[in-house]
């Protein structure tokens, strides 16, 4: 049987070497790295221009609003100003973010229809104060059948996340959760950004549906948005003890190559268990093994996003600017 390469996810950047003395014990340890991350001695570099992602896989469970939360804190924890726009109905990553979603709020919903602009929607976070979300509520559930009868139905969010409401707000990133489906709220989704973030989790029907998501994002370039792409993949839910992990691991890299993040994010019950606290995990539990390698990763975007030009275009290492 043909041997299978386990990843391991690269230390943090701003790790030391310890030696153990007297005092250290494996709680000093975390409390050490949580410190780190919650404290880092360095900002993460800006992007070459600001980076609208759109989350989005229609498999449902494989960590796609997981993932947008904890990016986005982690982004916004090492200095850059990130805003979540919760495009899913069911609300999760407003309940994740702890910000406001009843009915009645400002939502994304009345973005989508005109009644408020994306800046009075955006609310911030007590995650970081350079963290914010568009939460949406229970009346987006209905958005789908009312967009198809509006003007521009496809643009809608476009319109709203216009350069100047963003440079009103001020961020660098802009996350677009996205609902399990690929439906009108999708679509919006990918007419409005410049990128595509697929998170895919390492269990045996991982690449199940991906070709229709592909497909999908493929005519939305054909006919919508030419700019838009995938630019990252994500492997989550991994799970060391398994070669079934390792073996989608593989098959992904070899299929998609450097679009695929070199960390991997490992199923963590403190990752599953932060939501219901109204937190991500760097808030939760930011010692450990989820909170870190969301951290990694979120190094690894922003390092690519410093290498690319106004235009969105890979600059080369080591080239002039």
């Amino acid at each position: 049987m043909e041997e299978v390469s386990r990843p391991v996810n690269p230390p943090p950047s701003d790790s030391t070497e310890t030696t153990p003395d007297v005092g250290w014990t494996p709680i000093a340890e975390e409390a050490a790295r949580a410190a780190r991350l919650l404290h880092p001695e360095r900002t993460l570099p800006r992007p070459g221009r600001r980076r609208v992602m759109t989350v989005a896989n229609q498999k449902g469970g494989v960590g796609k609003t997981t993932s947008t939360v904890n990016l986005a804190a982690a982004l916004a924890v090492h200095g850059l100003k990130t805003l979540v726009v919760d495009l899913d109905p069911q609300g999760n990553a407003s309940t994740a973010l702890d910000v406001d979603h009843r009915s009645g709020t400002p939502s994304i919903y009345e973005v989508l229809i005109g009644e408020v602009t994306l800046a009075e929607a955006a609310q911030p976070t007590e995650q970081s104060p350079n963290l914010f979300c568009v939460p949406a509520t229970i009346d987006l559930a209905g958005a789908e059948i009312e967009l198809v009868s509006m003007a521009s139905r496809e643009s809608r969010l476009k319109e709203a996340i216009s350069s100047e409401i963003l440079n009103e707000i001020g961020v660098d990133y802009v996350f677009i959760d996205c609902p399990p489906s690929l439906g009108l709220l999708t679509v919006n989704a990918m007419v409005a950004a410049q990128e595509v973030l697929i998170p895919i989790q390492c269990e045996y029907y991982a690449l199940e549906g991906l070709g229709q998501l592909l497909s999908n994002i493929e005519l939305v370039q054909q006919h919508l948005n030419r700019e838009l792409r995938v630019s990252t993949i994500l492997l989550t839910m991994y799970d060391g003890r398994t070669k079934l992990a390792d073996q989608v691991t593989n098959e992904v890299r070899n299929h998609f190559g450097d679009t695929v993040l070199k960390t991997v994010i490992p199923r963590s019950v403190k990752v599953s268990e932060a939501p219901g606290y109204g937190q991500t995990v760097l808030a939760y539990d930011p010692g450990s093994r989820g909170a870190l390698s969301y951290v990694d990763a979120a190094k690894e975007i922003a390092e690519r996003g410093a290498l690319m030009d106004e235009h969105g275009a890979q600059i080369e290492k080591g080239s002039s600017t």
